[in-house]
């Protein structure tokens, strides 16, 4: 007995105490699985590299929005009768007066079309175009008998701010022909709305309008004051 107290006393004496420190659980890093990381993915290259997915500038209900879609390359051209009535025909499904986006004007060329759109806010706009380029993504594709993309990137947009702002825009989308030398008549674009706009400075070249009526100032009445708009007029320049 006096030899295991003196044991344990040993113990006690010499032994040093477990420590007791606390083990850390590692932290846990979660794995970007399934998405890309920033900056992946390819970069589009050449003199058209697609269009800016930077943050689009906000909108005003009191603003028109001139529109372009572009095609991607090897398709046919859309300055046809049957592409251009079916384009004509979507742009009139949007022509209600009270909803949140409409079609007012457009131009159809070989590989784009142009639209001149109005739209409550940026949201607004976002859905509608949204909704315009996937129906005629599709319905293209069911007249052309094909599948796969048919639209080369997101659409470019570009708020019309002042009375000079919406004429050049009204001349460039419904004179875009003659900018590319396709048209040189001296009526209207028959593949454009140009044939149903009253903005005209020769008389006789209305027919009946199927489009939206604008409902903006600038586009109804704030245009008028820089003059009407002529047949032979050409686009000055890119809007």
């Amino acid at each position: 007995e006096c030899a295991y107290e003196a044991r344990v006393h040993w113990i006690r004496t010499h032994m040093k105490p477990r420590s007791r420190t606390k083990v850390r659980q590692s932290e846990f890093k979660f794995l970007n699985r399934g998405g890309k990381r920033r900056g992946a993915g390819r970069k589009p290259k050449g003199k058209r590299a697609g269009v800016s997915h930077a943050t689009r500038p906000k909108l005003s209900k009191h603003e028109p929005v001139l529109v372009t879609l572009r095609l991607v390359a090897g398709l046919p051209t859309l300055r046809m009768n049957d592409t251009h009535e079916l384009i004509r025909h979507l742009c009139s499904e949007y022509h209600a007066p009270d909803a949140a986006f409409r079609v007012v004007e457009y131009s159809v060329q070989s590989n784009h079309v142009h639209v001149i759109v109005e739209a409550n806010d940026q949201r607004a706009l976002a859905a509608g175009m949204n909704s315009f380029a996937s129906r005629l993504g599709k319905r293209l594709n069911k007249l052309w008998k094909r599948r796969g993309t048919v639209l080369a990137d997101r659409y470019h947009s570009e708020p019309l701010r002042s009375p000079r702002q919406v004429r050049n825009a009204l001349v460039y989308v419904l004179q875009n022909a003659r900018k590319h030398g396709c048209w040189d008549a001296r009526v209207p674009d028959f593949y454009s709305s140009g044939p149903d706009f009253d903005g005209w400075l020769e008389t006789g070249a209305i027919s009946d309008r199927r489009l939206a009526a604008p409902r903006t100032w600038l586009l109804r009445v704030g245009w008028r004051r820089h003059g009407l708009i002529a047949f032979h007029e050409r686009p000055a320049r890119a809007a």
